[in-house]
């Protein structure tokens, strides 16, 4: 079998292996076994489905009726004095009725971004197993920035490949700029 239809998790599971090892020397941060097996493998077959959808056509039938759609608002939250960052969204169906929430706390990451980008990429990865949703939105302003314009931002590259990356099981993702007016000044 060539390379790269080899389905095998293992080069997958073992690279995570690697990370996880690499975050408990240099950050402290401790996995959970299970829940990295399970990240490799989801990570190892959205990879391959990305690559199989950009060899396929694929046609997809328009709504007759408008509609606004689902989203996942996200946020990270971040001080330079906390141990912990926060992370959370909320994903809302068209009517604005919460379907599925989430918050995290970790250990703090290195700036306010960091934890921003982070809180994307687990909503990402959350709504690829939950719902069809592909609109997020964010009141980080930077973080439209860095996504739209990578280069731009080359401490942030290997967050942003990350990003990039999951992006690709997205048919129509989407992501806007919204004030948090009930939370932020």
């Amino acid at each position: 079998m060539e390379p790269e239809n080899d389905r095998d998790p293992y080069p997958w599971i073992i690279w995570y292996i690697w990370k996880a090892r690499n975050d408990k020397l240099f950050r402290g941060i401790d996995r959970d076994p299970g829940d990295l097996v399970r990240h490799a493998e989801s990570e190892c077959q959205a990879w391959h489905n990305a690559r199989e959808n950009m060899n396929t056509v694929q046609v997809i039938q328009e709504p007759q009726v408008l509609s606004l759609g689902d989203i996942c608002m996200i946020d990270g939250s971040w001080t330079s004095m906390d141990q912990f960052s926060g992370l959370g969204w909320v994903w809302k169906n068209s009517r604005g009725n919460i379907q599925l929430m989430g918050t995290r706390n970790l250990r703090r990451r290195e700036s306010a971004l960091h934890s921003e980008l982070e809180a994307l990429k687990w909503a990402m990865e959350t709504m690829l197993q939950h719902s069809d949703c592909q609109r997020f939105s964010t009141d980080c302003k930077d973080l439209i920035t860095m996504l739209t314009e990578p280069q731009v931002w080359p401490n942030f590259s290997t967050e942003l490949v990350m990003i990039q990356t999951i992006k690709l099981c997205y048919s129509d993702f989407k992501i806007c700029c919204t004030k948090n007016r009930k939370y932020d000044s």
